[in-house]
């Protein structure tokens, strides 16, 4: 199957036209950092397919690892811990700017109004799963994510030269001769396509969870920019890296909703069906190893007990320190009827988080003249093949400024005419198409198939199941949100399995069967796909 550039028939030159100097696609802390980077002397648009917080950043519990001037730590310890997880595959400099120029951003969070966790006035540090030191920082006990998205959203809304868009899907990049001039968008209010033409383009639209049967991610994480950078023509990397995080609640009915790391950071163990710890005997940092480790010993654990989950146990804990530390999880917990100071909370593994994605340099830039991509749909380097627990905000922080401050160094110049341009695909009619079938059938394909553990016969029945959905369903012409996201996640999905059956060797989140040793000698390199 034949990736079409473009989901929809277009003439540019009949499409309402607006048109902007710096666009940025998310608004997460990696669009929003990057927007008040590049807004000093540009015009920026910020544009959110549903709410403004409607995202990963938004929902993220456990902190942001930051390496803050104290007795015990520094940016050295934190860029060997981050080194060390990324299993040979993390990029040195990209580490070394991550961790450096991290606790500048914290403290400038910290002036714009951010209230991280204190005692007596000072920060508080806990610690998570491979740092050798506690260094995680954290806001209103377990809402990190909410805190520091509530004080960017603030700046960013206060700001003349930025304004935020919601309910504004991008459907494609308008692209010609390896370079991007904007978008193409859905007004999901006006029920409208039109076109957005910028000078740059910056793409922080998250991840890809939605994929997976069973995900952390929230229902708009369903790798859209992946898809839209690869039809572009750039490149991507190491897409057959994804992090399964090893605790998210399981109870039927339920969503898989995150149970922080912090959680065992804290002193809360892991135990198995018959409420024996385990870790101890798969790692010598037990509860805190590396998540890729934890997620595969509690997937033997319940093989073993023949159970579909093991069990989170705080009883360790002072139930009044728990009540201030968790208060969301212990809510969330609580309408299901969980008392978390009392109760073990069943838990099993969930996609969480993709380490790969659209190929840049340390500044954001892609291998297409005028797109940029930061936050979790880059591949920065530093990652690596396995992401250190909280390493992700600090990554949307650092590099979504880098990112916007050299997009946003557009030479002022008038605006010249763009490129006269047309898409007509061969469609087909939409007869009896049950889009949530198909949703449903990837996500256990997925699942099953591209999971925690993995091997050929599985990788190659997935592929060449994926290949037939894409002869259909690519080539019907969707006139809503859903069926393009589908399309969207047909081609990550692809992309993602192939890069897995490639890679014949197991290093950090990617786990083969069939080929369980880490092979330097021929694998110490990152995976590239293009379109």
């Amino acid at each position: 199957m034949i990736i079409p550039d473009y989901l929809v028939d277009f003439n540019l030159s009949r499409l309402p036209q607006s048109r902007i100097d710096v666009l940025i696609v998310g608004s997460g802390v990696a669009g929003l950092s990057s927007g008040l980077a590049a807004c000093l002397r540009n015009r920026v648009l910020i544009i959110a397919k549903n709410k403004a917080r409607e995202n990963a950043s938004f929902n993220a519990q456990g902190g942001i690892a930051v390496a803050l001037p104290r007795k015990g730590d520094s940016w050295r310890l934190h860029f060997n811990d981050t080194i060390r997880c990324g299993e040979g595959l993390s990029d040195k400099s990209a580490v070394e700017l991550l961790v450096r120029e991290g606790p500048k951003q914290i403290k400038e969070l910290i002036k714009k109004g951010a209230n991280f966790d204190r005692t007596k006035g000072r920060i508080n540090f806990t610690k998570e799963g491979a740092h050798s030191k506690s260094r995680i920082v954290h806001a209103k006990g377990d809402a990190t994510g909410r805190e520091i998205e509530e004080v960017l959203l603030r700046e960013v809304r206060k700001n003349s030269n930025i304004t935020i868009r919601e309910d504004l899907f991008v459907i494609d990049l308008l692209h010609q001769e390896g370079k991007v001039f904007g978008a193409i968008v859905f007004d999901c209010l006006q029920k409208r396509i039109k076109a957005i033409i910028s000078k740059k383009v910056i793409l922080a639209t998250g991840g890809a969870g939605q994929l997976y049967q069973e995900t952390t991610n929230t229902s708009v994480s369903t790798g859209d920019g992946l898809a839209l950078a690869y039809r572009a023509g750039a490149s991507l990397s190491n897409l057959e890296f994804i992090q399964f995080h090893p605790t998210a609640l399981y109870l039927a009915g339920t969503p898989r909703f995150l149970i922080s790391e912090s959680v065992r950071g804290e002193g809360a163990i892991l135990v198995n069906q018959r409420k024996t710890p385990f870790m101890s005997h798969y790692h010598k940092l037990a509860d805190l190893a590396p998540r890729d480790i934890v997620s595969r010993a509690i997937l033997d654990e319940m093989k073993k007990t023949k159970s579909n989950c093991v069990y989170l146990d705080l009883s360790s804990l002072n139930k009044e320190f728990i009540k201030q530390r968790f208060p969301h999880i212990r809510r969330v917990c609580s309408d299901y009827g969980l008392d978390i100071t009392r109760d073990l909370i069943p838990v099993r593994p969930a996609a969480h988080y993709l380490m790969g994605g659209i190929k840049t340099d340390l500044v954001g830039r892609t291998d297409v003249e005028n797109l940029y991509a930061c936050g979790e749909t880059a591949e920065t380097g530093v990652h690596g093949a396995n992401r250190l627990a909280s390493n992700s905000l600090l990554e949307c922080l650092v590099f979504g400024y880098r990112c916007g401050e050299d997009a946003g160094k557009i030479v002022k110049q008038g605006w010249s005419s763009p490129p006269v341009i047309s898409f007509s695909g061969r469609w087909k009619e939409r007869k009896h198409f049950d889009l949530s079938d198909l949703e449903r059938s990837l996500r256990v394909l997925m699942w099953r198939n591209v999971g925690i553990k993995r091997e050929k016969n599985g990788l190659e029945k997935a592929l060449q199941k994926i290949r037939f959905w894409q002869e259909y369903a690519l080539k019907i012409l969707f006139k809503e949100i859903r069926g393009w996201e589908a399309q969207n996640m047909l081609i990550d999905s692809f992309l993602i399995t192939g890069s897995a059956l490639k890679r014949e060797e197991s290093r950090g989140a990617h786990f083969r069967l069939d080929f369980p040793k880490r092979d330097d000698k021929k694998w110490k390199r990152d995976s590239i796909v293009k379109k």
